[in-house]
């Protein structure tokens, strides 16, 4: 029995719309199941069930046809009595993620542009792309997160990122399609083995249903129990951090009273809700290594766009640091920002003007207290202020006339005068 048309509605149902949705963007590329979604949802305003869709093509520029594409996207449109609005983007193709990743990216980007506060913009991801998701998740090695596959709804700032069909064939979308008699484009780039999901959907997909007919939906399914797993971690991991959070990280401490698995499972909710890179899983089976080093040491453990780092009793989570600044030095008058180097912020005057040096430390410097008081070494001014190593390094200093007066982040009392005073460290 070949499939029926489905219900429209029944979209608000698998998926429900974030409360407070205001304006409603359809990712439309031309194809099928880009267009069945836009036309189901210009059926469902004029039932006044959703908001107005507004439509955004994101013109690659990677095939000669893209301006046909363009113009048939607007035929539609028009049919429809739907805006669009044309998006160009530019991909690189040497990126070294691949042309298919490249594209990807810089589709969402555009796609975000026109957005703001609670906008929600609707893709058309329907059943058969998340179980090739899971499918390709699952042979790179994956955990609940991954394997989760893509989510009904979730946040895509400054909005939402809504998916209504996840739950409805490819077969599905083309019933409705010839009942509404839609006219759609195919993209060749689907059908090119070059690209892994194209050669997922022609060569594996089939023999799967052949021998499984119902192989979509049940992958679909472990993606969605995959996503409750990933769910109930996160909530494990709040009640852990609750315990182990300290004020710059995690309490070394606490964490080594953990089991290994609930430590790592911690450390990556933190590390995400930080905005870092996901550190690779080999990277997080090292992590006893940095909390269990000697009390006196700073251990490292680095991943590309993220690095761990332990001092005393904290471990603290970071963004790749790089170098240190070293020799770096500039002559300052406060009218403008002064940007540092990386990962050092920058420096900014509150009050007036003034003609200073800003450096770094190097080792040996020392520094006045407060009026009348001895010189201080700065090293040991660092460690009763619980300065980690690699911070210090990284902090700035401010000279007038070859005397050290002022040093970001210790409360120096001898710094009193407007300009010294004024002065702000914005940290990265």
């Amino acid at each position: 029995m070949p499939p029926m048309p489905f219900d429209p509605a029944r979209m608000l149902v698998d998926a429900p719309l974030p409360a407070g949705a205001r304006r409603l963007w359809v990712a439309y590329s031309g194809g099928l199941d880009s267009l069945v979604l836009l036309d189901s949802l210009s059926r469902l305003h004029r039932q006044g069930l959703v908001a107005e869709p507004r439509a955004l093509h994101v013109h690659h520029g990677l095939q000669s046809v893209a301006d046909d594409w363009v113009a048939h996207c607007a035929a539609q449109c028009e049919r429809l009595d739907v805006e669009l609005q044309v998006l160009r983007v530019r991909i690189d193709a040497d990126d070294p993620s691949g042309p298919e990743a490249a594209a990807r990216r810089a589709r969402y980007e555009a796609l975000r542009g026109p957005m703001s506060s609670d906008d929600v913009l609707a893709t058309a991801h329907q059943l058969d792309d998340q179980a090739e998701t899971f499918l390709m998740r699952a042979l790179r090695g994956s955990g609940p997160r991954g394997l989760a596959a893509m989510r009904g709804l979730q946040r895509f700032e400054p909005g939402w990122l809504w998916r209504p069909l996840l739950s409805r064939s490819r077969a599905e979308l083309e019933a409705h399609a010839r009942a509404w008699q839609l006219s759609w484009i195919e993209d060749p780039h689907n059908a090119d083995p070059r690209y892994e999901r194209s050669w997922l959907r022609g060569q594996i997909s089939p023999l799967l249903r052949d021998r499984w007919p119902a192989a979509a939906q049940n992958l679909a399914r472990s993606a969605d129990l995959s996503a409750e797993a990933d769910d109930l971690l996160d909530e494990l991991a709040d009640i852990d951090a609750a315990v182990c959070a300290t004020g710059a990280g995690l309490s070394c401490g606490a964490l080594l009273a953990l089991s290994p698995a609930r430590r790592r499972n911690l450390l990556r909710r933190c590390i995400q809700a930080r905005g870092l890179s996901t550190p690779p899983y080999a990277v997080l089976l090292r992590l006893d290594d940095v909390l269990m080093a000697k009390a006196d040491a700073t251990p490292l453990l680095a991943w590309p766009g993220g690095e761990l780092r332990r001092y005393r009793d904290v471990l603290w989570m970071l963004p790749s640091l790089g170098g240190e600044p070293g020799d770096w030095a500039a002559d300052w008058d406060g009218r403008e920002v002064l940007q540092l180097p990386a990962a050092c912020g920058a420096l900014a005057s509150e009050c007036g003007e003034g003609l200073v040096r800003v450096c770094f430390a190097r080792g040996g410097e020392s520094i006045v207290m407060h009026p009348g008081g001895p010189h201080r070494a700065l090293k040991n001014l660092f460690q009763e202020h619980g300065v980690p190593p690699w911070k210090r390094r990284r902090t700035p200093l401010v000279y007038e006339q070859d005397e050290l007066r002022w040093v970001g982040g210790l409360p120096l009392a001898g710094a009193a005068d407007s300009f010294l005073a004024g002065l702000r460290w914005r940290q990265e």
